[in-house]
């Protein structure tokens, strides 16, 4: 359905339920990939077939919340590969359970780290390569709290809601560049945390994290070429 032959794409948290399940979906379609994540060794179980060649590169350990750690991996692929054409944002996390009156700084300093901060560190180190190349694609993970806040989930509201803003940003700054910004906003994800964490729950209405890469791979298509900061809702039936 897809094909990405010679394209380069970042995917980070490339370890995670989502973030395997993008990069094995740009595979397919014959995508050079940058698989970055923070453990080395998960990366290693995730993509035991995937050796450390001239075709992929397995970035690990690569913070996401570090600057420093993130300009690195970025420079290794445009000097491996000579080119950076995509990166699809899947860091985050969720934490709830506590009113805003309760909840601690370190709990709302850990959600918008997670959540906002990655995207902001990595989208901003690609820009300037995508910007002398004319175009590119960047794609954020946002979630339905980041449309409307919820009880006792104000952190996580609030960092989802900061990369929906960051992507309309970044979307008005770039679109005239040749560079399409968007993001998705998944319903509850079928994840084996999100199954232990609601055994009772109907999953048959959950999104499957293939269909959100299918999703995800669409708007780094070129079909997707008139589509600028977007914030994409993929809810299953949730």
């Amino acid at each position: 359905m897809f094909d990405f032959t010679d394209s380069v794409v970042i995917v980070t948290g490339a370890g995670g339920s989502l973030g395997s399940a993008v990069a094995r979906r740009f595979l397919e379609a014959g995508a050079r990939l940058c698989l970055a994540e923070l453990s080395a060794d998960l990366l290693k179980r995730r993509y035991p077939e995937l050796p450390q060649d001239g075709d992929h590169y397995l970035a690990a350990p690569v913070d996401a919340n570090d600057p420093d750690s993130v300009r690195g991996m970025v420079d290794q692929v445009v000097s491996r590969f000579g080119r950076l054409d995509m990166l699809v944002n899947t860091v985050g996390g969720f934490r709830s359970g506590v009113p805003v009156h309760e909840t601690p700084i370190e709990a709302w300093d850990g959600m918008m780290n997670l959540n906002a901060r990655t995207a902001f560190i990595v989208s901003r180190a690609v820009v300037p390569h995508m910007l002398r190349r004319g175009s590119g694609k960047i794609i954020s993970v946002a979630a339905r709290p980041g449309l409307q806040g919820r009880a006792q989930s104000a952190a996580y509201s609030a960092s989802k809601a900061a990369v929906i803003r960051l992507t309309e940003s970044l979307s008005t700054e770039l679109g005239d560049s040749g560079i399409n910004v968007n993001c998705v906003i998944p319903g509850t994800l079928d994840t084996p945390p999100n199954r232990q964490a609601m055994p009772e729950a109907d999953t048959s209405r959950w999104v499957a994290p293939d269909s959100l890469a299918e999703v995800i791979l669409f708007l780094a298509s070129p079909a997707a070429r008139d589509i600028h900061g977007a914030a994409v809702p993929v809810y299953g039936r949730t």
